[in-house]
């Protein structure tokens, strides 16, 4: 029978090299557990890392969402704010009309005139609402990039197109309103039929009566964009709200792969630490200190 001979420094070798496999153990351990993740490095788990990397750019995009919909939200906010008091002045200008049809040409020219300044004063302060801006941009210009959608005399400078705001996979919406479609255009623009009706109350009342019909005509235009926006905030705040619930949704995955057990990690540390230290008892009594104690 053959005996292969075990020296003391193949001993010394192999039960340092265990030791240091215990150490090595021990030290990830409480990596992990200073941490609190389990994945430090991709080598840590490849098929984890792989995950991880694909659930955060789900939230970075999730997070872009709710990015632009805080941006929509703010943009169809000005514009229900705007065409709400741009709607409360032309309901105003609609009862001066008919106070200037009620007096007709018999009535005093002084109220006529009193009623010509006073829809004058709101048709600026018209223009003055389709001019509102949202960060710079005029809301109702269109995909216009100026400072203002109409001049004074009510020359429209937006152009057509629409403001588009990315607030889901495969979702648009515009975030803006054209002003020809709200305020109108040509002989029906509405600063126009303002303008004809301060006219035609102080020298011809008679044509009141047409001039009323093409106010209608822009209130229910008004306030069927009204509906509309209001639609549309509905909308980008209900894909707000499946983009924050999808956050919340990506991140508790995410903590599932990266984030330790907390209990079960220390439970694993103590068990390490206590093998850990067993090892040191046995290697105590296996390699001996000196020379004598080997020849014994």
């Amino acid at each position: 029978m053959t005996y292969m001979r075990v020296t003391e420094s193949s001993i010394s070798t192999r039960v340092l090299n265990n030791l240091q496999g215990n150490i090595s153990r021990l030290g990830d351990i409480q990596q992990r557990l200073s941490g609190g993740k389990q994945l430090s490095r991709p080598s840590d788990s490849p098929t984890g890392t792989t995950s991880a990397l694909s659930l955060r750019s789900d939230i970075r995009t999730q997070e872009q969402y709710t990015r632009n919909t805080d941006d929509g939200l703010g943009w169809l906010g000005t514009i229900d704010t705007a065409l709400t008091s741009a709607n409360s002045q032309v309901n105003r200008a609609r009862e001066l009309v008919l106070q200037g049809m009620s007096s007709g040409a018999g009535g005093s020219v002084g109220a006529r005139t009193a009623l010509a300044t006073e829809i004058e004063n709101i048709r600026d302060s018209l223009i003055g609402i389709a001019n509102t801006t949202y960060l710079g941009r005029p809301v109702f210009g269109g995909a216009a990039s100026g400072s203002v959608a109409y001049e004074k005399d009510g020359t429209y400078n937006g152009q057509g197109g629409e403001v588009l705001r990315t607030i889901g996979d495969n979702t648009k919406i515009p975030v803006n309103s054209d002003g020809k479609k709200v305020f109108g255009d040509g002989d029906d623009q509405l600063f126009k039929v303002l303008s004809d009706i301060a006219d035609n109350l102080r020298n011809d009342p008679s044509a009141l009566g047409d001039d009323l019909t093409r106010l209608d005509t822009n209130i229910k235009s008004m306030q069927t964009e009204v509906a509309d926006v209001g639609a549309r905030y509905n909308r980008v705040t209900q894909m707000r709200d499946t983009a924050d619930s999808r956050i919340l949704s990506l991140k508790t995955q995410l903590s599932d792969i990266e984030d330790i057990d907390l209990p079960k990690t220390i439970t694993e540390l103590t068990l390490q630490q206590t093998a850990y230290q067993a090892a040191l008892a046995a290697t105590a009594k296996v390699v001996q200190p000196s020379l004598v104690d080997f020849l014994k």
